[in-house]
């Protein structure tokens, strides 16, 4: 348990001490996953103190604007996290589309920053990552290994990016104003889908003593980060609408499996409100569908294998979209030509328009999963659909216009955005969607196999244990752990105390 991040007692007292010297000399004070959870709920002095607080900026404060309550400006707090309700003159489909917007969090701009502090903090209270000493190493396809940086230079010690040389160059020159060392960002073989050449290279980091490999396909902080406060977010915006009307009710939450830490959300979601849970991937690189593999342009979510914290025995649907729709939607969402056929032929509002600047590859994949979602199983204007926006538009300019030059080579204008329109959004079928019976979950469960036991070393118990509900349950009550040991390393580290003074001293 302890390698995946999962260890309840003190590994090391003497990395503990050390973190303790270097947070208080530092003024770091880390939020709970219950503050995270609930932002109202983080200390007076943090929520005075923040509003002055740059959210790009690598203060420790901004560590506790990790979670989706951000507003507008991502410096105040709102009651209901970001979201839109896409209407049926885009999605084609009578059930509201709703979608939280990640790109309100701090620093990056997107939401796996969380899963960032998920992996690292429970290894930090224990005592198996000290930030003086250590390195952490973060595999990513692109903003996981972001936040990690983030959360790295915060927290004082040295972060290293490991990631695809294929992926948007908007992420490695953010990466470049971020680390400390031009050699801390490390470009693999490939692009999305090249996810064992970035493990290859961690095995090699591995090697040196000062490393800390952060997976967060394999982490479980990863994925109890998302089920304790993505899928409490998620339920607060779908309380909004059903207050709005009571008819409703929650039938699916759609997401990216990725690292499978945000579909976590499904779990409690799941539990709490009986939905439906999607898994979705790359069309062009069918994994969970067809045992396939293949390369693919939706960056941000990983494929060709199954992530050790997916719980693929309470997955209910997959559901697969090809690159070609993403990729072509990118250019209508974002471009003058394409907003302002959907404004004036589709009769899309104005607000629904200005939220396409938080819509990224990714976060447009799960969308259309989304729309097919519901065409399938025949949903109503009753029955919401929820998923997340990963990322934004502005992570993908690039991206975008070399599309343009692909495929609209004659430029894109109010014949290509209905074209598109027409392919890519009402054209959306049914098709590479696949209700999970029992044997479909084991022959996905059964997939992962491979990478993990056979390739990565988990031993067989702990991999199959993964296959019964009670695995996640307990995995999960760690969180209260965690959040007590948070607690009791803040209050050595007087780090609050001096927050208070500060707070006093501008009062």
């Amino acid at each position: 348990m302890r390698r995946l991040g999962l260890e309840r007692t003190l590994v090391d007292p003497a990395a503990v001490e050390r973190t303790v010297a270097r947070f208080r000399a530092a003024g770091v004070l880390l939020p709970t996953f219950g503050q995270l959870a609930d932002p109202t709920t983080a200390p007076a002095p943090v929520r005075e103190l923040l509003p002055a607080v740059d959210p790009d900026a690598p203060d420790p404060l901004n560590l506790f604007r990790n979670h989706w309550f951000n507003g507008p400006d991502r410096r105040t707090l709102v009651d209901v996290p970001a979201h839109v309700v896409l209407p049926p003159s885009l999605t084609g489909v009578e059930a509201p589309i709703v979608v939280l917007l990640g790109d309100r969090f701090p620093m990056i701009r997107s939401h796996k920053v969380l899963a960032a502090y998920g992996c690292l903090v429970p290894r930090l209270v224990t005592g198996q990552f000290d930030p003086t000493i250590h390195r952490a190493v973060w595999p990513s396809t692109g903003n996981y290994c972001r936040g990690g940086v983030a959360i790295s230079r915060i927290l004082g010690c040295r972060g290293v990016a490991v990631l695809p040389a294929g992926m948007s160059q908007e992420r490695f020159d953010w990466l470049a104003d971020w680390v400390t060392d031009p050699a801390d960002i490390i470009r693999t073989p490939g692009t999305e889908s090249n996810v064992k050449e970035i493990y290859d290279r961690c095995a090699e980091l591995d090697r040196e003593p000062d490393t800390v490999i952060l997976n967060q396909f394999s982490e479980f902080g990863n994925h109890i980060a998302h089920y304790a406060i993505t899928g409490r977010a998620v339920e607060s915006v779908v309380a909004r609408l059903v207050g709005e009307r009571p008819t409703r009710r929650l039938r699916a939450f759609v997401s990216a499996t990725g690292s499978a830490g945000t579909i976590a959300a499904g779990d409690y979601l799941k539990e709490r409100l009986a939905s439906r849970t999607v898994a979705v991937e790359a069309l062009e690189c069918p994994t969970m569908l067809e045992n396939g593999f293949g390369e693919h342009n939706i960056q941000g979510i990983g494929d060709k294998h199954i992530p050790l914290i997916h719980n693929v025995m309470a997955t209910d649907l997959v559901v697969g979209v090809s690159d070609r729709v993403t990729d072509r939607l990118a250019v209508l969402l974002a471009s003058r030509e394409g907003r302002d056929y959907l404004a004036r032929r589709r009769r899309v509002d104005e607000s629904t328009i200005a939220a396409f600047d938080s819509l990224g590859l990714s976060s447009i994949c799960n969308v259309v999963a989304a729309i097919k979602t519901a065409k399938h199983q025949g949903y109503g204007p009753d029955d919401l659909v929820a998923t997340v926006a990963t990322d934004g538009a502005s992570m993908y300019e690039t991206e975008r216009a070399r599309i343009t030059t692909r495929d609209f080579p004659g430029g894109f204008d109010a014949i290509a955005a209905g074209e598109t329109f027409g392919e890519c959004l009402a054209g959306a079928t049914t098709d590479n969607v696949l209700e999970l019976r029992h044997a479909d979950r084991t022959r996905i469960f059964n997939l992962g196999y491979f990478t993990w036991v056979e390739q990565q070393g988990v031993p067989i118990d702990e991999f199959v244990a993964r296959r019964h509900p009670e695995f996640w349950t307990e995995t999960r009550s760690i969180v209260e752990l965690w959040d007590r040991q948070i607690e009791a390393l803040n209050e050595r580290t007087g780090a609050l105390e001096a927050l208070a003074e500060r707070d006093q001293v501008l009062s």
